[in-house]
């Protein structure tokens, strides 16, 4: 954002909160109906904060994208008000050097943050990697095993197929299950998995964000010295979860914590060091978790939100908080589904389908297209399915609020009377 002078026609209204410089909207540009009168953004819950908030609502859709998502809309006016001048320090956090003191501080509490969500034992590291989640498709074997060693994949979609698919480059995976014959619309019982009790690794998609699929339990290595592996990009940070049931957790920021750019590894300490010889220095977990994931230039200002996003979570109570929140709008999406007699339908199996991601078909196909443009007309956006699978996918991320969901559902309702 470029810094205009006070003294020019127009000049943005500037004021001075906290040694925050806040830059609004120039006179000339605000709409009629919005008043023109002074006022700030606070780092802090104020009032003024919240009429902000809702006034800057009026003027944004409600985002379904599976990503990258919608975020916090108090989040994205906090970043506004430090955008310029981050706390006093005369420049912005993306001019800021990755090895000063700023920016150390930074990291350290986004860090420190995650811990207290996610309750992380210290036995653990915590990585702000870049690459996205597909990245460490190739870093978990590059990683965790021997060329030749045996690894176990249980596939519940797409995600899970194409991280299979790259491993078969580094070391010997084994698909032990596999959802694609039956469209992936469930998870199966983990009674009947036949485990490789020799596997390192065992490695899950939490959440498949496509088909809308979502582990509710976790399944054990057949191997004692083996460790669960999961992606979790699409419900990182949505519910508790006890990290002491996985080796190693990894999640893209851009669905439910930031923007793209960031991708968040959790791995414990013992399963550093063993890298590949022919690992890339970028993809070598211990490298990074020695250097504090400032081995070279993280994504800084990824990682910035990423810590206001934590921190926002940590402020509504917790994981805990935020799991009831997303089970209630979870819960009225699907009501109105299966309420529909048939006009929307969910193909994922009621007792895995995700909080995150709902996908649903119209039972009138050729209808789709008109329900997407009127959905847009109402500030309801990307409520299209994925390429691959067609139909509607609603994704419901914890920034999505209560009100987009109901939102939605009323506008559902309103026109499978007009076409039922």
């Amino acid at each position: 954002m470029a810094a205009t002078s006070l003294n020019a026609p127009n000049a943005p209204l500037l004021q001075k909160t906290h040694q925050t410089h806040v830059f609004l909207k120039p006179i000339s540009t605000i709409p009629c109906q919005t008043s023109a009168k002074r006022f700030c953004i606070s780092c802090s819950a104020t009032t003024q904060d919240r009429l902000s908030v809702q006034s800057q609502s009026q003027d944004r859709v409600f985002n379904f994208a599976a990503g990258p998502a919608t975020l916090p809309e108090n989040v994205l006016l906090k970043a506004q008000s430090e955008l310029y001048n981050w706390h006093g320090s005369g420049m912005s956090v993306m001019e800021m050097s990755h090895r000063g003191k700023d920016f150390r501080s930074i990291i350290e509490k986004a860090e420190a943050d995650l811990r207290s969500l996610l309750n992380i034992p210290e036995n653990y590291a915590v990585l702000f990697l870049q690459g996205g989640a597909t990245t460490q498709f190739a870093a978990v074997p590059l990683n965790l095993c021997a060329p030749g060693d045996s690894v176990d994949y249980l596939v519940t979609g797409s995600w899970g197929d194409k991280a299979f698919k790259e491993a078969k480059k580094y070391c010997n995976p084994k698909v032990i299950w596999s959802g694609k014959s039956e469209n992936y619309v469930r998870v199966p019982s983990f009674d009947g998995l036949e485990l490789n009790p020799n596997a390192k690794y065992l490695h899950i998609c939490a959440n498949e964000t496509i088909y809308g699929v979502e582990f509710k339990d976790y399944p054990v290595p057949c191997n004692p010295n083996g460790v669960l592996v999961a992606d979790m990009s699409s419900n990182f940070c949505s519910k508790p979860v006890d990290v002491t049931k996985f080796g190693l957790i990894y999640a893209g920021a851009q669905k439910n914590v930031g923007p793209s750019g960031v991708c968040i590894v959790i791995v414990r300490k013992d399963l550093l060091g063993n890298a590949q010889e022919i690992t890339p220095v970028m993809l070598n977990y211990k490298i990074h978790a020695d250097n504090n994931s400032l081995y070279n230039t993280p994504p800084c200002y990824g990682i910035y939100m990423c810590g206001l996003v934590f921190e926002d979570l940590l402020k509504q109570g917790g994981l805990e908080e935020v799991e009831k929140k997303n089970h209630k709008k979870a819960g009225i999406l699907y009501n109105a589904i299966d309420e529909s007699k048939g006009f929307y339908r969910c193909p994922v199996e009621k007792s895995v389908r995700s909080m995150m991601n709902v996908p649903f078909t119209l039972e009138k196909s050729e209808l789709e297209a008109e329900f997407l443009k009127e959905a847009e007309k109402e500030k309801m956006v990307q409520l299209k399915g994925h390429r691959s699978v067609g139909g509607m996918r609603a994704s419901i991320y914890n920034a999505m609020p209560l009100a987009g969901v109901e939102k939605l559902v009323a506008f559902m309702k309103d026109f499978q009377a007009k076409h039922a």
